[in-house]
């Protein structure tokens, strides 16, 4: 395959500003140099957002008065908070805030190494980091490591399932206190039944948000970590079946892309949902009653994703002549 630097993305534009990381598009070192560089810019927001809001938090007023975007989300983790929602300690949040700017250093770190040190080709760096070398026609290598993402994501959902039942508990609004989730649930009909909109055996438009405790919403991500951690290891394991070639063809990492943004189009749109209606998940205590402004802001980062798929889509159809 050849491989170039040149602007991929935007071979038909001189605007610089749309070329962006496409340019690495062929050299897989330097574009995870790139993914862990952002990784780190993520976490670095998160850190230092957390730390402000933490020096900015005035006691005794709620959060969502207070037009806190981060604090709220730890609250309902059930870190520093008590009976009724009311901050009983902040330390946790400076704690969570420095953990964050640590990691974003590491990531920086990182991505500066790839960017500088490695090879811009992976399979030149021989060992390990070989096998995470990718061709777009080799679908298998393309699985192998989609698998290792589906199984972080796996060990991420098995994070909070273990912050909740194990290590604290979360914060529950309808007893408005935090407790260990000790019974969740893992019937699969209850479960899955969330996802094509019925809860309690009726009918329901809101899908997943109509859920209303928290037993349901734990056993729902003891599930989904399962699910995730054994895809991974089956993306690692065994290629793409034909039939999921014709329906999810990749021939270039426009498509990867445009799949990967239809993705994100969906989380959006689900979240815009809980955010606007669902006060387990989201307790008024924290996020308050009026939230129509955040379901919002949700919805449009959907679309903007959404535009983002069909854009990438109709390039990578471009690339190929269809």
């Amino acid at each position: 395959m050849a491989i170039s630097t040149d602007k991929t993305f935007a071979a038909y534009t001189d605007s610089p500003w749309l070329i962006g990381n496409a340019r690495l598009i062929d050299l897989s070192g330097l574009l995870l140099g790139a993914h862990v560089a952002h990784a780190g810019l993520i976490m670095f927001w998160v850190g230092s957002t957390t730390i402000l809001e933490v020096v900015r938090f005035i006691p005794g007023i709620p959060m969502y008065e207070q037009g806190l975007t981060l604090l709220p989300h730890l609250a309902t983790l059930g870190w520093g908070v008590g009976a009724g929602g009311e901050v009983v300690d902040t330390y946790p949040y400076f704690v969570i805030g420095m953990l964050h700017l640590v990691a974003s250093a590491v990531l920086g770190a990182g991505g500066l190494f790839h960017v500088f040190r490695a090879p811009a080709i992976l399979k030149d760096a021989g060992g390990r980091a070989a096998k995470f070398h990718y061709e777009w026609n080799d679908l298998k290598k393309l699985g192998f490591i989609l698998g290792h993402h589906l199984i972080f994501l796996g060990f991420g959902a098995l994070l909070l399932v273990l912050k909740a039942m194990f290590f604290g508990g979360i914060y529950d609004t309808n007893i408005g206190n935090v407790h260990l989730i000790t019974n969740p649930t893992l019937d699969p009909k209850t479960i899955f039944g969330y996802l094509v909109g019925i809860k309690d055996s009726t009918r329901t438009l809101l899908g997943m948000a109509s859920v209303d405790n928290l037993e349901d919403v734990i056993g729902g991500h003891i599930w989904i970590s399962l699910i995730l951690i054994a895809g991974g290891a089956w993306h690692i394991l065994v290629a793409p079946f034909g039939w999921v070639r014709r329906i999810f063809p990749i021939a270039n990492g426009e498509e990867i892309l445009s799949y990967s943004l239809l993705g994100l189009a969906l989380m959006g749109f689900i979240s815009a949902v809980f955010v606007g209606y669902n006060t387990t998940v989201f307790p008024p205590e924290f996020y308050g009653k009026d939230r129509l402004g955040s379901a919002d802001i949700q919805f449009f980062l959907g679309v903007l994703a959404f535009s983002g798929f069909v854009w990438h889509y109709w390039r990578s159809r471009q690339q190929l002549g269809v």
